[in-house]
């Protein structure tokens, strides 16, 4: 499947910014994540420490209008001489302050409580009374010299906080107490939202004393068993801060909270959803931004990629022109490029291999005429030098019968055009047969099999071209007699064995050939056709390596000049056919009368 290069670059460019952009967004969320829940516990904790400090500071403030009051109502109520002055100071003072609903001077004689004084604004004092009756001010605590923060509110009535603390200490003992009744609604203040936060405050033992929800307060809602409240009671460390979630919501959430140093205990809360909200935001907008430059990257790649493409693609055709063997292009002209780039100099560059190749190309196809294509390949493929390695070969020769006499009576050019049609059939067909024709001597072709490269068929192949040129040669005589010209015949020799095969010569002149004592032997059998009246002999070695493949009768034994022992030879008859039987492979032309032959004698 042919992908293009531009949609390679798209996918790949596509594939790099989301194999980047995915771990980038992913790590930085993560990161943004962890940063803004640590930033958020700290200030989480930050927040609550501040406002322990602030509510310190009121209820610094309401101790010292409690102690104010409390004093003023003291020298009022136990001054022996009428002093109206007291009283009108009191009076000033107490309406003064909205926020003071009431006040309350407890004397303790012989350890027993005695009121010495108290005023209260409006129509409270009977709900006041009632508030302490349900909200009792633990006096003994008061009196080990402790400040006594309580909620003292019902609900339906006016929501209010009291403070008890002591007023007077003679010798070291505390015989005066004051008790302050004040509008919770000044607590309430301090609770509103910070942003993300929520803050709320509870007395030590977990009660409500101000809330961003006033009903909590009002009805005195205990949150001891809630975990950051359950923390802070059982804790000794004046601030701390925990991870929890919400029994009813499954909300998680981050909580601080930190003591003030009067008792109640400030707590600070955020939900881990609104914290994570600006952490989705951010991986929102990079996701966006990164969408625009994917989306402005894939145009430049898109453009790029067709300024590289279309020459490529122009370049990729001129090359299947070229594999086909069509040299005459002009990749110049052809590539478009608005810059003499890279492309343009691989354009001229394939127009410089295209001349070479033509140039290859002209001797590649004269020297497979000298050589045939394997040999020329082979010779290709390696460095041409003079030598040579021994192989297993199957030589053929084979030779016109009465050429010599044939010649004589004819002219040049007739007997070149002769032997050009009879060399053309039988080149072909050894060829077509994987042989090699090695050299023309005369009206002898020389041909082998197993050069340069061999095969377990080498053998086969040989004896089938052969029994192919009988049927070649019967036809060609057919068009040769049709134009009243003689009958050819011939006398075809096999014979298997080892060669060197290699280039021989100098390194001015070489010749690629194979030699030895096997071509030779070749030859002397083409020779026995003569005298044993055929157009075809094999010898042993061959018929080893073919078996029962053709159908073959032994010839008679021949002594031939070259060899100490007589070769034993055959004829070849017929060969298999697709079926297992032998079919006869015989022409008029394949049998004529025995002559004697230079260098072959008959032995038996």
């Amino acid at each position: 499947m042919r992908i293009p290069i531009s949609i390679k670059l798209i996918v790949m460019t596509v594939l790099l910014l989301i194999g980047v952009t995915i771990p980038v967004t992913m790590k930085t969320s993560e990161i943004t994540t962890s940063k803004l829940i640590e930033f958020q516990q700290d200030n989480n904790l930050a927040l609550a420490m501040g406002k322990a400090r602030e509510l310190n500071q009121l209820f610094n403030n309401l101790k010292d209008k409690a102690s104010l009051n409390g004093r003023l109502l003291q020298s009022w109520k136990e001054t022996n001489v009428a002093d109206l002055n007291y009283q009108k100071d009191f009076e000033a003072n107490f309406k003064l302050d909205t926020s003071l609903l009431g006040i309350q001077v407890i004397k303790f004689e012989n350890s027993a409580p005695i009121i010495l004084g108290s005023s209260y604004k409006g129509n409270l004092e009977t709900r006041i009374k009632e508030y302490r009756k349900r909200t009792p001010v633990v006096e003994a605590e008061v009196l080990s010299g402790n400040m006594v923060i309580l909620n003292s509110s019902i609900q339906g009535w006016e929501p209010l906080i009291t403070i008890a603390l002591p007023l007077i200490k003679t010798n070291n003992v505390i015989t005066h107490i004051v008790i302050a009744d004040i509008d919770l609604s000044l607590i309430q203040k301090t609770m509103s939202d910070n942003g993300l936060n929520l803050f709320f405050m509870t007395d030590k033992s977990g009660v409500v004393l101000g809330h961003r929800d006033e009903t909590l307060a009002t009805r005195k809602q205990n949150l001891g068993g809630a975990e950051i409240v359950s923390l802070a009671k059982n804790s000794t460390m004046a601030s701390g801060m925990k991870y929890l979630k919400q029994t009813d919501t499954q909300k998680a959430m981050y909580a601080a909270y930190a003591k003030t140093t009067f008792g109640p205990i400030v707590y600070s809360q955020v939900e881990e959803e609104k914290i994570l909200v600006v952490t989705k935001e951010l991986k929102n907008n990079i996701i966006q931004i990164v969408g625009y430059f994917l989306s402005f990257t894939l145009f430049l790649v898109f453009v790029f990629s067709m300024t590289l493409t279309s020459p490529l693609e122009t370049l990729t055709n001129l090359i299947h022109l070229v594999s086909k063997g069509n040299f005459d292009v002009n990749a110049s002209k052809q590539v478009k490029s608005l810059f003499k780039d890279e492309v343009k100099e691989l354009a001229t560059a394939f127009d410089s291999m295209t001349e070479g190749l033509k140039e290859r190309d002209k001797v590649k196809n004269l020297f497979n005429k000298f050589h045939g294509s394997s040999v020329t390949e082979d010779l290709m493929k390696k460095d041409v030098s003079i030598g040579g390695q021994t192989k297993e070969v199957i030589v053929f020769f084979s030779d016109i019968r009465g050429f010599t006499a044939f010649s004589e009576k004819r002219k040049p050019e007739d007997v070149v055009g002769m032997l050009n049609e009879y060399f053309a059939v039988m080149v072909k067909i050894i060829n077509a047969n994987g042989g090699i024709v090695d050299k023309f001597i005369g009206d002898a072709i020389m041909a082998v099999w197993g050069v340069p490269k061999s095969s377990k068929k080498d053998a086969h192949n040989a004896v089938k071209a052969c029994l192919e040129m009988r049927r070649a040669l019967a036809e060609l005589n057919e068009k040769r007699m049709g134009r009243k010209e003689p009958p050819i015949q011939i006398g075809m020799g096999l014979h298997a064995g080892s060669a060197i095969s290699g280039t021989i010569g100098s390194d001015e002149r070489m010749e690629y050939t194979i030699i030895g004592n096997t071509v030779n032997t070749g030859s002397r059998i083409e020779s026995s056709t003569k005298a044993f009246g055929s157009d075809l002999l094999v010898s042993d070695t061959v018929l080893e390596k073919v078996g029962d493949d053709f159908l073959t009768e032994y010839a008679g034994s021949a002594e031939v000049k070259g060899r100490s022992e007589p070769l034993k030879l055959h004829k070849v008859r017929g060969s298999k056919n697709a079926k297992g039987e032998y079919e006869i492979v015989v022409t008029p032309y394949s049998d004529y009368e025995p002559e004697s032959a230079d260098k072959v004698k008959i032995a038996a």
